[in-house]
């Protein structure tokens, strides 16, 4: 499953699906087919996830296992 990680991480939390849709203003319904995998996932929001759980969108997405975000680029003007 492409977003299993999403799910694993809000149950490490023990946060619902409903919490997580408010969160991110999208209905529970919406929510949960992120998490099966039904709908993709918008890149707004899946960087708001990853911001939120504190981990890479590489990590979402299974590219790599480690769970640590990047460092931010500091603003080149």
């Amino acid at each position: 499953m492409p977003y299993r990680r999403i799910r694993e991480l809000r149950e490490d939390k023990d946060l619902t699906q409903t919490y997580m849709a408010h969160l991110l203003n999208v209905s529970q319904r919406t929510y949960s087919r992120y998490e099966t995998g039904e709908h993709v996932i918008p890149l707004e929001l899946l960087c708001q996830i990853a911001d939120f759980h504190n981990v890479s969108v590489d990590y979402l997405l299974n590219r790599t296992d480690i769970k640590q975000q990047y460092p931010m680029k500091k603003n080149l003007q």
